[in-house]
């Protein structure tokens, strides 16, 4: 591993997830529609775990789709920095992470153009460039913890975000609470998406750490290796 890779944040990666491993009902569906189903205890553990890091990320499509505040609400603690990867700078300017009195940084790549840039700023977000044409996420958290002193950092993510953060080794754990569902759907996001892998060899082995209930809730967690 490079200096830039292990002069990183811890991330642990926490999602939502039906029997059959979406996150959706169907495509283009929030992610909220499923989460309303979680016991108190599993919200109440979700904002614990907000509160206990020092930075939270998601990308930019959840972001259009969910909108969300991404803030400690449910439990007492400071909300995290709000970490949104935008390779274009093209964030809706209704998203709730450009309000709420919390510091927001924005992620973006040379190709983001410069009156996207300065709203964004305008708005109050940090806006730094990280790549020359999509957001180099090694960078970008060797960044959050030489720049911004983040040491925990948890992903919120969907199947875009959470496989490139896979592929580039940068998970070190993952949180999914169980949601006693079947969805179905052959477009249905799932955990993780992007290409199929093409052999065994290609799998992201995982150790199961713990398995509990949360309320209602199965939660198992897993150290990635």
């Amino acid at each position: 591993m490079t200096d830039i890779q292990n002069s990183r944040p811890f991330v642990l990666m926490m999602s939502e997830i039906t029997v059959d491993g979406k996150l959706t009902l169907f495509r283009g569906a929030s992610s909220k529609i499923l989460m309303k189903y979680m016991s108190h205890e599993s919200e109440i553990l979700l904002h614990t775990t907000r509160a206990e890091v020092d930075a939270i990320m998601v990308g930019s499509r959840t972001i259009a789709i969910d909108n969300s505040f991404l803030t400690v609400r449910l439990v007492k603690g400071k909300s995290p920095l709000r970490v949104i990867p935008n390779s274009r700078a093209d964030i809706s300017p209704d998203a709730n992470v450009l309000s709420g009195g919390v510091p927001t940084l924005i992620a973006v790549s040379e190709k983001a153009p410069v009156e996207n840039i300065r709203f964004l700023e305008a708005r109050g977000a940090i806006v730094r460039t990280y790549g020359k044409d999509k957001v180099d996420l090694p960078l970008l958290l060797h960044s959050l913890y030489e720049d911004f002193g983040v040491k925990r950092m948890m992903i919120e993510g969907g199947p875009t975000l959470n496989r490139q953060m896979i592929k580039a080794r940068l998970i070190d754990e993952i949180r999914l609470v169980h949601l006693p569902f079947i969805v179905g759907g052959d477009d249905t996001p799932s955990l993780v998406g992007g290409d199929r892998i093409e052999s065994e060899d290609e799998m992201v082995r995982l150790e199961l750490k713990e398995h509990y209930l949360c309320g209602s809730n199965l939660i198992t967690e897993y150290k990635v290796l």
